[in-house]
C-alpha cells in the first residue's frame, strides 16, 4: 500500500510541477484555452512517462496509447459517441423550437479559428485522459477494482472543473457522471483511444454549434445557439454540460458504449506479470 501511495504521489507531484511551470511560461502571451490545454497535456505526458519508466520500465504507449487497427477503431467509435451525445443535447432543442441558430458577429468564424480550436481540443482531450485515466488510475484499478477507482476518479474529474466560470451543482453532477463514463470507456476498451475519442467528440461539437463548453466560449463558425428555454434545459452560461439534457444523455451513452463493437485491448498495467513477460 505504501508503494502504491508513493507511485501516485510521484505522479501527482510531477504533474503538478509540470502544469505550474508550463502555465507560467505560457500565461504571458498565450490565451487561457491554449495555456490550459497545453499545460494539462504537458503535465499528463511527463507524469505518465516518468512513473512508467521508473516503476514499470515501460513506455508512454503502455497506458493505452499504443497504435493499432483496434486503436483506430476505438478512436472512431468514441468520437462517434461523443458527437452523437453532443448533437442530442443541441439538435433536439433546435427541432422542437427550444433554441435557434443565430449569427455571432462578435466571434466571426473562419478556417483558421476552426482549425485552431480543433487542435486545442485534441490536446485537451489527450491531456485530460492521460491525467485522469493514465498511470495513476490504472495502478489504482489494479489494486482497488472498478468502483474503488472509477468513482473516486470521476469525483476528482468533477473537482478539477469546480473553478470554471459559471459552474453550478448540476454542472458538477454532470461532470462527475461524464468522468464515470470516461472511466468505464477505458475498462470497455482497455486503451485510452476510446475515452479520448469520446472526450474530443463531445468537446468539438458543442463549440461547432455555438454553445459554451464547461463555461467557456470558443468561436469556430460565426454562429451560436440562442435558447428559448430556461437554464435547466440550456445549461445557462456554463453550456449544455449544466443541462438536464446531459444528465439524461449519460445513461444512453453508457448503453452505446456497452453495445458498440469495441476492439478490446489488453491493458499493460492490468496484465499479470507472467503474462506481460510471455
Amino acid at each position: 500500500m505504501a508503494g502504491l501511495a508513493l507511485r501516485i504521489g510521484v505522479f501527482a507531484l510531477v504533474g503538478y510541477m509540470t502544469m505550474a511551470i508550463t502555465s507560467w511560461l505560457l500565461s504571458g502571451w498565450a490565451g487561457y484555452l491554449v495555456t490550459a490545454a497545453s499545460a494539462s497535456f504537458a503535465a499528463a505526458a511527463l507524469a505518465n512517462a516518468v512513473t512508467l519508466r521508473v516503476y514499470e520500465r515501460g513506455r508512454l504507449a503502455d497506458i493505452g496509447l499504443g497504435w493499432s487497427r483496434g486503436a483506430w477503431r476505438n478512436l472512431w467509435i468514441g468520437a462517434a459517441g461523443g458527437i452523437g451525445a453532443a448533437l442530442a443535447v443541441t439538435v433536439l432543442p433546435l427541432v422542437v423550437g427550444a433554441a435557434s441558430i443565430v449569427a455571432t458577429p462578435e466571434q466571426p468564424g473562419n478556417l483558421g479559428s476552426f482549425l485552431f480550436v480543433t487542435v486545442v481540443l485534441v490536446l485537451g482531450a489527450l491531456g485530460e485522459e492521460m491525467l485522469f485515466h493514465g498511470y495513476a488510475f490504472q495502478v489504482m484499478l489494479r489494486k482497488f477494482g472498478l468502483f474503488g477507482t472509477v468513482l473516486p476518479a470521476a469525483a476528482l474529474f468533477a473537482a478539477a472543473h469546480s473553478g470554471n466560470l459559471n459552474v453550478g451543482h448540476l454542472a458538477l453532477l454532470n461532470t462527475f457522471l461524464w468522468g464515470a463514463v470516461l472511466g468505464f470507456s477505458f475498462l470497455r476498451s482497455g486503451d485510452l483511444w476510446l475515452p479520448v475519442g469520446l472526450h474530443f467528440g463531445w468537446n468539438w461539437v458543442l463549440p461547432l454549434l455555438g454553445t459554451n463548453v464547461s463555461g467557456f466560449r470558443m468561436g469556430m463558425t460565426g454562429y451560436g445557439l440562442k435558447w428559448n428555454a430556461g437554464a435547466l434545459w440550456s445549461g445557462g452560461d456554463y453550456g449544455p454540460e449544466a443541462s438536464v439534457l446531459t444528465t439524461v444523455a449519460v445513461p444512453l451513452l453508457l448503453l452505446y458504449l456497452w453495445k458498440a463493437p469495441v476492439a478490446v485491448q489488453r491493458p499493460y498495467l492490468l496484465t499479470p506479470v507472467g503474462e506481460a513477460s510471455a
